[in-house]
């Protein structure tokens, strides 16, 4: 309750304050850009911050005819406004040191000074600038509200500066900008708060003045001897008025300091008055200083960078709160109907993405999967299995859309008996990591009605690799065939591509596999072991196949399925006709560099993309491959004599081949395990094996690896995780 809290205040005054947010940020990066421009050239003398009055006053009185007086403005650049012998009136930046003239004074342009209004007030004077300041005060709000946000999103104040997890772009810049640029934010709201306050006499105070008593007939001095000018430093002062008339006693000096005016006899040096300003007035100073960035350069660039970044917080925070809100969950099947329940707890929209792959994919297959957020949890007649996607947030707490799901689940005992399994997300670099997770774990456990299927999964920085293992042990229990390449889980849908079908074989009684080759009506970059997404239906059920590269087309190897939406769909083309799909790069199954020994195992149609990756290997890695099929037919036939022309080439150092139904029948696991020694050797040496093809063959192949590594290497296969890539359905 209390992020929801923290949530809504920090949207609620976004909204309320983003127009004029918007406005004052454009007009501030304008103001910070032309604070550091102002400072440029710069007219700032050497060692100024140890430059007396002593110093600069009887240089100054000799080098003019007259002086009016001198100014040192936010850059330390020291201005005079004096007359020459014929008494023509100037203004210039000047050595105080020498009174030699540096640069010409230039007004602000009508642009700048435009700005600065609009910054200031909205050309709406005292109604803008109370509107000026109350957004202000808002801006402190939304900064303190995200600080908090982010507090509990990082797990406290010690993982602050912790990586953040890239969601998506928009998230990921909010939050990481905001941790970088929180202060400057802060400053820049808190004291155009303060300078509102103090123009609208928030803050009293009146100026305390104070008489000296006269001193008379006091010994004349020379200026460089006055003490007062001895002890006052040219960076405190903001103002110097020269007195009228030279050597009148009547005629002050009168030095205005940063917190203070004081007036000083021109003769013997004594002092005549003060005016201490009140606090308000310094404290408006500072705020000025610190609002503008016009004392330094460097905050002024910085202040600069954190109105522009304020434009993109608005940006930012908007595109956050649209995905929050938009609907994402399409049902096809109702509450009453639903025999597969996923309930979704993410605080992002990533976690409600990998669940989103899943019920798609369930639906395509005529499974009665239903999906809904797990604050929506309910008594669900027909379920049987419940999976359930939850992200943590904070310090183990659940996210916005699962705070109600521990009170429901108590509510709403299921009737039957359901099998359920549990995948968290998180990020390692918490303390808390999946700690939600665990606990819902904990809770289904605890129920009566409840048998837990597979154990908890947890997914570290949204890993596809690790997400794709519970999807394998979840279809291998409910036998619903999921795809468990990591790349399906881990691109976004582009538009799709035109393909042309250029080459087509012909399906056998004894071959029902056949080669389609396509090739794109457009430019496309893609690698052998990538996946060629299809739409067979002309909607969202995508079926995925993996790819060989041939000659810039797209090669598949395809099994002909009674029924199969897909491989009917491709069986059907004609060589001349075009379809609408689109690659997905599948990095973590392209060919290894790196690697100097490879061996690739196969069965059916897993051939396909490792046919690409031999006809690609110039480098001439050594490359093994072993692959299993039915027949040997005229198929085999042609991939004989493929392995012939690339060994000849160097590409491939051998092909090993087993068949099922012929007479001496052989599956891949026997060729493997006459080469025992050779795959103990291959992963030793840092090799990599390769597995696409059916998945119930790479479980049989790992287990066999595992077996073949206990003996001769005395280590687990999982020691070798690494060296493994697998592309398997």
């Amino acid at each position: 309750m209390t992020l929801s809290i923290w949530r809504y205040a920090h949207l609620a005054l976004a909204i309320l304050s983003s127009a004029f947010l918007l406005i004052l940020s454009v007009t501030g990066v304008i103001l910070a850009y032309d604070a550091i421009d102002e400072k440029m050239p710069s007219y700032r003398v050497e060692n100024f911050e140890n430059i007396n009055l002593a110093q600069v006053l009887p240089a100054l009185s000799e080098h003019y005819f007259e002086v009016i007086d001198v100014k040192v403005d936010h850059n330390d650049f020291v201005m005079i406004d004096a007359m020459d012998e014929d008494g023509n009136a100037f203004q210039a930046y000047i050595d105080p040191l020498t009174g030699k003239q540096l640069g010409e004074i230039k007004p602000k342009s009508s642009f700048i000074q435009w700005t600065t209004a609009l910054h200031r007030s909205l050309f709406l004077k005292e109604t803008g600038r109370a509107i000026v300041g109350v957004v202000s005060f808002l801006l402190f709000f939304i900064s303190i509200s995200g600080f908090v946000l982010i507090l509990k999103r990082q797990q406290g104040l010690k993982n602050f500066f912790v990586k953040v997890n890239k969601d998506f772009f928009s998230q990921y810049f909010h939050v990481v900008t905001g941790r970088w640029l929180l202060i400057p934010v802060l400053v820049i709201a808190l004291t155009g708060t303060i300078i509102f306050m103090v123009r609208l006499d928030f803050f009293k105070g009146e100026n305390q003045e104070i008489e000296y008593k006269i001193v008379e007939e006091a010994e004349a001095k020379e200026l460089k001897d006055i003490a007062f000018f001895q002890n006052t430093k040219l960076a405190d002062v903001e103002r110097i008025e020269f007195p009228f008339i030279p050597d009148d006693e009547a005629e002050p000096f009168v030095v205005h300091l940063k917190d203070r005016s004081v007036s000083i006899n021109q003769v013997n040096g004594s002092l005549i008055s003060e005016s201490i300003y009140p606090y308000s007035a310094v404290l408006e100073k500072i705020n000025i200083n610190l609002h503008t960035g016009r004392t330094s350069i460097v905050w002024a660039v910085i202040l600069g960078l954190a109105s522009l970044n304020i434009l993109f917080f608005i940006y930012t925070g908007f595109v956050i709160m649209f995905r929050r809100t938009r609907t994402k969950i399409q049902n096809k099947f109702t509450v009453k109907d639903a025999e597969i329940v996923l309930l979704v707890g993410s605080e992002n929209g990533t976690t409600l993405t990998f669940a989103n792959h899943i019920h798609k994919q369930l639906l395509n297959q005529g499974q009665k999967s239903y999906i809904t957020q797990m604050n929506q949890y309910q008594e669900f007649p027909e379920m049987k299995h419940l999976v359930v996607f939850t992200s943590t947030y904070g310090l183990g707490e659940p996210p916005t859309n699962a705070t109600r799901f521990k009170e429901l689940l108590s509510k709403y005992p299921q009737k039957q008996t359901v099998d359920f399994s549990v995948v968290g997300f998180g990020s390692k670099s918490y303390a808390d990591y999946c700690a939600y997770a665990e606990e819902v774990d904990q809770l289904l456990s605890n129920q009566n009605w409840a048998k837990q299927l597979v154990p908890l999964c947890t997914v570290n920085d949204r890993s596809t690799k690790e997400f794709v293992e519970w999807v394998k042990l979840w279809s291998e229990k409910t036998l619903n065939a999921l795809v468990n390449t990591p790349a399906v889980y881990e691109a976004k849908i582009p538009g799709l591509t035109k393909f042309k079908v250029v080459e087509k074989t012909s399906v056998t009684e004894d071959n029902t596999t056949f080669k389609v080759v396509l090739k794109s009506t457009k430019k496309q970059i893609f690698e052998s072991g990538d996946l060629l997404a299809i739409y067979p239906a002309n909607d969202n059920q995508e079926r995925f196949y993996s790819i060989g590269k041939k000659d810039e087309t797209v090669q598949l190897i395809v099994k002909l399925f009674p029924n199969g939406l897909g491989s009917e769909f491709l069986h059907q083309l004609q060589i001349g006709n075009e379809i609408s799909a689109r690659i997905m790069t599948n990095a973590k199954f392209h060919l290894p560099k790196k690697a100097q020994n490879v061996a690739m195992i196969a069965n059916g149609t897993g051939i396909a993309p490792f046919l690409g990756m031999i006809s690609e290997n110039v480098t001439q890695q050594k490359i093994r491959l072993y692959t299993g099929f039915r027949h040997d037919n005229s198929l085999i036939t042609d991939y004989r004599k493929f392995a012939e022309e690339n060994i000849q080439k160097g590409q491939l150092e051998s092909i090993h081949f087993a068949f099922s139904r012929e007479e001496n029948k052989q599956y891949v696991m026997d060729l493997i395990k006459q080469d025992e020694v050779y795959f103990a050797d291959l992963l030793k040496q840092n090799g990599t094996i390769m597995i696409c093809g059916a998945l119930k063959m790479q479980r049989d192949v790992e287990m066999l690896l595992d077996e073949i590594m206990q003996k001769f290497n005395g280590k687990p296969l999982s020691v070798y995780q690494n060296q493994i890539l697998t592309d398997c359905y």
